[in-house]
């Protein structure tokens, strides 16, 4: 127990339920005892001074997804170009608020978060995960993070503001100024593209970005702070670059070949597939948003690779963690991800633990949450249905029926109203 613990504080007990850990391990029958906001026992017959019946249902440790971008929520340029540029900020509250109702704790987000979001949801101004927040992504000229168009001018993703610097860069020296900014505006972790991207106008998914002199600067950097980098990283060499220099996480890993993966093993590197994200954006385009052809066929182009590099990965032992990219897709679809990864070869529980435990160890809290474990946060999901079972995309979300932080309920599970 925290020395600021207090011996006289309510003591919970989650009764009657089936515990899923985190792990690998079967789920079984046991009751979760909490108090002063951390798990204090685990066993059968437990009791305490409030009691939350789960009988006929299971709990889990909450959920993470490991990339989220939550200041959008589907991609439709048209859209938003005529998007005020603070109505973004007010999105990011909805949408914070649908990924809770899905389970989902904790966040890492990739780019567009800045800290006033992160400090809302720490602060208890808006409900919301727990957040990681990279920022922006540093982009070479040209790269999938620039955003120059073919008529000569710029339409960010993301548009600068003091919070939120301009992360094009190019060179060791620009590398290093840069990622100290984004550390300064209060980055949790740095992101890079070593690759092209999708979504990106004038780069192709199969093209390495940065060279190792560049990229070894920004994790010299972050870990001088004691931070790690995460990397947008889709072609076979981007990939090979990145590990090569330091880099903790591949998000997406599209090309990914037998050196590669090996490479990962011997590095002990996570793989973050966002199964999610080229799935969304051929969906949002069949229904009429505003993407470019281009950006639809390159959503097209990588699917089978990327389905078999996931396969190919988890089959070698690469330490994968639940991530889907939303933002591109809808903020509060983020369990259906376990269900495509399911389709890569992962099991009901392989999938559980990449959302629990491996993203856990990903984000550097194993010692504070991703477990059911006394000493531990509790931050939990009650579910319906089969205990540990994945089931089709759709389905595990609609089972959430109980969210809790620090063991305070914050969510029935009832997905927020999206605004349109």
């Amino acid at each position: 127990m925290s020395p600021d613990a207090d011996p006289a504080a309510p003591r919970t007990v989650f009764t009657g339920g089936t515990v899923y850990d985190g792990t690998t391990a079967a789920p079984s029958a046991a009751d979760i005892a909490v108090q002063n906001g951390r798990i204090v026992e685990v066993g059968t017959g437990l009791d305490g001074d409030e009691q939350i019946d789960c009988t006929g249902r299971w709990i889990s440790p909450g959920f993470f997804d490991s990339h989220v971008h939550v200041m959008f929520d589907g991609v439709d340029y048209l859209r938003m170009i005529g998007t005020p540029f603070s109505l973004n900020f007010y999105y990011a509250a909805v949408n914070l608020k649908n990924t809770l109702d899905a389970g989902i704790t904790s966040v890492r987000d990739a780019g567009g978060a800045d800290l006033g979001v992160k400090e809302a949801v720490r602060r208890g101004v808006i409900p919301g995960p727990r957040m990681q927040i990279a920022i922006g992504m540093l982009s070479q000229t040209g790269g999938h993070g620039d955003d120059w168009e073919a008529c000569g001018v710029e339409i960010p993703l993301f548009p600068e503001h003091p919070g939120r610097p301009s992360t094009v860069v190019d060179g060791p020296e620009q590398v290093r100024h840069k990622v100290r900014e984004l550390i300064r505006n209060g980055a949790d972790v740095i992101k890079v593209a070593t690759s092209g991207g999708v979504l990106s106008p004038r780069d192709d998914p199969r093209h390495a970005h940065f060279r190792d002199d560049e990229i070894a600067m920004m994790v010299t950097e972050a870990a001088a702070a004691g931070i790690f980098v995460m990397s947008h990283a889709q072609a076979t060499d981007g990939i090979k670059a990145a590990i090569r220099n330091g880099v903790r996480s591949i998000e997406h890993g599209i090309y990914l070949d037998d050196e590669a993966i090996q490479m990962m093993l011997d590095a002990g590197a996570w793989l973050v597939p966002t199964l999610h994200a080229p799935r969304a954006v051929i969906a949002a385009a069949a229904a009429g948003a505003s993407i470019p052809p281009a950006s639809v066929d390159k959503a097209k182009m990588v699917a089978e690779a990327h389905l078999d590099s996931v396969r190919r990965a988890h089959q070698a032992g690469v330490k994968i963690a639940m991530g889907t990219d939303c933002g591109v897709g809808s903020h509060g679809t983020n369990l259906d991800e376990l269900a495509f990864m399911m389709g890569a070869g992962l099991s009901s529980l392989d999938a559980l633990h990449a959302t629990t435990a491996s993203a856990a160890e990903l984000f550097g809290v194993a010692d504070d949450r991703g477990r059911i474990a006394p000493g531990l946060r509790a931050d939990l999901v009650v579910l319906d249905g089969p205990a540990g079972e994945v089931g089709a995309p759709g389905e595990l979300r609609r089972r959430v029926r109980g969210v809790y932080q620090d063991g305070a309920l914050v969510s029935t599970g009832t997905t927020a109203r999206q605004l349109a």
